[in-house]
């Protein structure tokens, strides 16, 4: 998608917390020759296994002692490190005009990787006679991307809009943010009305570390729009029956449907043969759709 709006902002999010999760994951799994298991947590078990030496050694059969020992990390931790500079070194090299939009995009990119990062989950897995659960094993893993996506989904309708001179040596300023009133600790006499001027609000720092950036304001992704290349939602099926985003009241952005019949043909009945081909009927179906006007 051309240009940096709220759906670009988000798109370059998701691209890049979806490389850097499929990376870590896949090095836990042996898949890639680059990379193995997190690193880290082999030297906190190893920190871990060592103090609970010295604590055996310094109060042998104490409270403490005995906890320590119900669990270790153990198992294969989900190598985020390697998966972030993967993600970095494939999506990050292609920004290097240094205009606002490569900032921009460099700053979403981020973003996706930190909601990956600060959603990672300690999971464990028990050892014991009949489940007893006396030592447990824990490794770090990954979230469902399902969760990453929710997270970037908030981002996304709180998404920051920037201009050009926000974005300086320092990081960009929310500029349509409310003010916040201090309480009066006495009540003061209650002054004359005046008439009110509109003030704009100050300006107030955020930390924008997770928030998504965008520059310019979405066009009407109703309508068909060769500027950005978008050819508008007239004529796509759509689901009656849904409330969601593949809904009509949604899709067809008030314009409602029309009901029409449909023939399709598909390939049906396939067959495989030894060695080695496959061997379909064409198969019509008729159906009725719905399409938005």
């Amino acid at each position: 998608m051309n240009g940096s709006y709220r759906e670009s902002a988000f798109a370059y999010a998701i691209s890049s917390a979806g490389v850097a999760h499929s990376v870590a994951r896949a090095c836990s799994m042996g898949k890639l020759m680059a990379c193995g298991c997190d690193p880290a947590s082999y030297r906190a078990a190893g920190r871990h296994r060592q103090g609970f030496r010295l604590g055996n050694k310094a109060a042998k059969g104490t409270h403490r002692s005995r906890s320590a020992s119900r669990w270790k990390w153990g198992g294969c931790s989900h190598n985020l490190d390697f998966g972030i500079d993967f993600s970095k070194s494939f999506l990050d090299s292609r920004e290097k005009a240094g205009d606002i939009q490569s900032r921009i995009n460099l700053h979403n990119n981020q973003a996706g990787r930190l909601a990956v990062a600060t959603n990672m989950q300690v999971r464990c897995k028990c050892h014991g006679m009949s489940g007893s659960c006396e030592l447990k094993t824990c490794w770090k893993a990954a979230p469902d991307f399902r969760v990453v996506g929710q997270a970037l989904k908030e981002r996304f309708w709180s998404a920051v809009l920037v201009d050009q001179s926000n974005l300086g040596n320092g990081s960009p300023l929310l500029l349509d943010a409310p003010r916040r009133r201090r309480p009066r600790l006495r009540p003061r006499p209650r002054p004359r009305p005046r008439p009110r001027r509109r003030t704009r609000p100050r300006p107030r720092h955020r930390d924008l570390a997770l928030d998504l950036l965008y520059y310019q304001r979405s066009p009407n992704f109703c309508e068909r729009d060769a500027s950005v290349d978008f050819p508008g939602t007239a004529g796509r099926q759509c689901n009656r029956t849904s409330s969601g985003v593949d809904g009509c009241a949604s899709l067809c952005c008030g314009r409602g449907y029309n009901v029409i019949r449909q023939r399709r043909t598909d390939r049906c009945h396939c067959r495989f043969h030894w060695c080695c081909y496959v061997v379909c009927q064409n198969c019509t179906v008729e159906e009725w759709i719905t399409v938005c006007k």
